[in-house]
């Protein structure tokens, strides 16, 4: 039970023994452990008050409490002398601005006013009754709260009917309330630091301090003290210049600002458009604008003015400039470089310098590029191949990153295995060019080849040139497929009519000849997993 409920349900039973009983003071302190001026003061106080026992059933502790120990009216005089509350608190939302200050201020204007502990406690009840908290006091241009509100908006895809939910982004600056609201396709780290990027090109300007919720998009690991960020959202704050810092776990009061306007922008922006079908992100967010307008221009219940003129005259000059090149959201991904020195990205593989293989690294991905960086050194960096479905070339190799036997491996390997296949006939060519082309690194294309050979060896070139000819015809671009067809004595069985040979050029992944010439750059083929060339004899 707390104190103050202790000191109600003693105050009730100091009225029931006096007028229920006329007990005197003396006895009605000794009995509920309290002293006689005391109690006097309580029945003075319930005499002011015009109680009478019994007490109402309905008069909650709260209310008795407020009947006994309200505040007298002050004197016309003294409401005269009183300063324009608003425009304290808008002073005080201005940067090296005190309390103490204004008071100062106050008293040459009104010499013979308040002291400054009248001063301060008249602000504090004016805060609570204008519907302010009074410990959160935010300077202009000092914090940008930012959050997802709860509620989505439906987006339907026009050519599959699928609904997605829009998520819905909140930026609200602490000094005015000025609020900043648009939809997003999810809540992921690409989708979070655009929403930030095209909050601050709103604002025209760049806020000290962030305070973000601990979302798994801006924050790794949520701590009390030392939370972890995002590598890209500190990436984020490094180019604008803010400090991110979110807020406490289990702290709501570090965040009320933002969590406040989220439940408005949910009954006022979101509620009312919760049955409109919406087919893309744009066309919601043009069903936002207006309400969000009309939202950030209203005027205030409790005080003057709105959002905007607060913004206006208090954050947006306060703000810090953007900075002239715009930011480049990209996202970071941990990984370990192959044997063969690649990293995978998507499906596809990219070089690095080989003294690098085998060790972590970090990708640095923006929507046309990809960084690799070790001990925040980069160390690589291609143009992406977005579209790996269209192109048979699944890797990316930087001839420079290739140890030099590697490269002169590349150079010479392909042209000797292909002179040996000319030996052996045009098909068996063929087989060669796809089997270097089909392998995900052309040193398995190399040990297809050289099994072929040994196929030669083992059943003669004319019967491995016609097992070529009925591999290449089914365009099965395998070693297996040849040695299956020579074990089952398929090459000896004819082809029918209906199943011409097709000409190699025609097959997606044949390169041709040119292909293995002395030109060959960006895409030249990686090399072995191992650090030495298989023997071609």
């Amino acid at each position: 039970m707390t104190k103050k409920r202790v000191t109600m349900r003693k105050i009730r039973e100091v009225l029931r023994l006096k007028f229920d009983l006329n007990h005197s003071d003396r006895d009605i302190g000794r009995s509920v452990g309290m002293a006689r001026s005391t109690v006097q003061d309580y029945l003075k106080r319930a005499h002011a008050a015009g109680l009478t026992w019994p007490l109402s059933p309905e008069l909650s502790d709260p209310q008795l409490e407020t009947l006994l120990f309200r505040q007298r009216e002050q004197p016309k005089s003294d409401r005269r002398l009183q300063p324009n509350w608003d425009t304290i608190d808008r002073e005080l939302r201005r940067k090296g601005v005190t309390r103490f200050l204004l008071w100062e201020e106050y008293r040459r204007q009104y010499p013979n006013g308040m002291q400054y502990a009248t001063f301060t406690t008249h602000y504090r009840r004016w805060k609570v009754t204008a519907g302010l908290s009074m410990r959160q006091i935010h300077t202009a241009g000092e914090k940008l709260f930012v959050d997802y509100a709860g509620l989505t908006l439906s987006i339907t895809d026009p050519s599959t009917g699928v609904i997605h939910p829009g998520q819905v982004f909140v930026a609200t600056l602490g000094a005015s309330d000025y609020t900043y609201v648009e939809v997003t396709r999810t809540q992921r780290s690409e989708d979070w630091l655009s929403s930030h990027v095209r909050a601050f090109a709103s604002f025209g300007g760049v806020p000290e301090i962030v305070v973000p919720d601990n979302l798994k998009a801006g924050v790794t690991h949520a701590s009390r003290y030392e939370p972890e960020l995002n590598r890209a959202y500190a990436e984020l704050a490094e180019h604008y210049g803010v400090a991110i810092i979110p807020a406490r776990v289990r702290r709501p009061r570090d965040k009320a600002l933002v969590e406040v306007h989220v439940q408005i922008v949910e009954r006022r922006l979101l509620a009312p458009l919760r049955d409109r079908i919406f087919f893309s992100v744009t066309e919601a967010n043009e069903a936002l604008s207006g309400p969000l307008l009309a939202l950030n221009t209203q005027a205030f219940q409790k005080r003057p003015g709105s959002r905007w003129a607060l913004f206006t005259e208090l954050d947006q000059p306060a703000l810090h400039p953007l900075p002239v090149q715009p930011f480049e959201v990209a996202t970071w991904k941990r990984t370990t470089v192959g044997l063969d020195y690649h990293v995978e990205l998507d499906g596809h593989h990219y070089s690095v310098p080989y003294q690098h293989a085998k060790t972590s690294v970090d990708l640095r991905v923006t929507p046309l590029l990809l960084e690799v960086f070790r001990d925040s050194m980069r160390i690589a960096v291609h143009h992406r191949v977005l579209d790996t479905s269209s192109t048979h070339q699944r890797q990316t190799t930087v001839k420079e990153h290739m140890p030099m036997r590697h490269q002169q491996y590349g150079e010479t390997t392909s042209q000797h295995l292909l002179h040996r296949a000319e030996a052996l006939g045009n098909d068996t060519t063929r087989m060669v060019e796809g089997l270097l082309a089909a392998g995900r690194h052309p040193q398995q294309g190399v040990r297809a080849c050289l099994g072929l050979f040994k196929l030669a060896q083992a059943y003669g070139a004319e019967r491995l040139e016609a097992a070529c000819c009925r591999a290449v015809t089914l365009q099965s671009f395998s070693y297996r497929s040849v040695e299956s067809i020579l074990k089952h004595h398929l090459d000896v069985v004819p082809m029918t009519p209906e199943d011409p040979t097709p000409r190699v050029a025609d097959h997606v992944n044949v390169r041709g000849p040119a292909y293995y010439g002395q030109e060959q750059v960006e895409h030249s083929s990686t090399s072995t997993e191992h650090d030495f060339a298989p023997t071609l004899n």
